[in-house]
């Protein structure tokens, strides 16, 4: 099992984004949905490990957003609210989530199986590195990409050239993501064992 802890990153000095946030991913595939914990901070379950990925990398790619991600056994049954939710996977988020305010990539893992979790770490963390580092034109690249976009596509969406559509795919790390997000998944898999 997954559980996912999200800290809003410099809040004191910023806007409250969880209400924002609650809303935009309320439709995501989880066992209990994302809700505010405390304060600026959010919680979500989940059992399936490519979703983890996606929503992990979706909170990084936001930029305001210190991830923790816990591997490892819940108390069932669940209760309705993701914060009644007991267990170490709930234990490793809150110890993850802290890590991951001073981790590259603003993100960490956590499990029951401390060398399987870091692997995933180590996975995720190379992932949400490269997908800070986009430029606002890889970011818009890549998410038409993600949407399933064939290039010609996005070139005509993005009034460009299929050849620029490719660099900047190229550029933006697209090719080394897919590969990554296939590793990260496996990696959180295994942790899950």
């Amino acid at each position: 099992m997954f559980v996912l802890t999200a800290d809003q990153r410099g809040s004191r000095r910023d806007v409250d984004r969880v209400a924002a946030l609650l809303d935009e991913l309320r439709d995501a595939d989880l066992l209990r949905p994302f809700e505010r914990t405390a304060g600026d901070e959010v919680q979500a379950v989940a059992d399936d490990a490519e979703t983890v990925v996606d929503l992990a990398l979706d909170l990084v790619r936001r930029g305001h957003w210190s991830v923790g991600i816990g591997v490892g056994s819940v108390e069932t049954p669940l209760p309705e609210q993701t914060r009644a939710g007991r267990g170490p996977a709930f234990e490793h988020a809150r110890t993850a989530v802290e890590r991951a305010k001073n981790a590259p990539g603003n993100l960490a893992v956590e499990g029951t199986d401390s060398a399987a979790a870091a692997d995933a770490d180590a996975a995720l963390t190379l992932l949400a590195t490269l997908v800070l580092r986009r430029t606002a034109q890889g970011r818009e690249a890549v998410a038409l990409a993600r949407a399933g976009l064939p290039q010609a596509q996005a070139a005509q969406r993005l009034g460009i050239s299929k050849q620029a559509v490719s660099q900047r795919l190229h550029t933006a790390g697209w090719p080394a993501e897919q590969s990554g997000r296939t590793l990260a998944r496996r990696l959180l898999e295994r942790a899950d064992r």
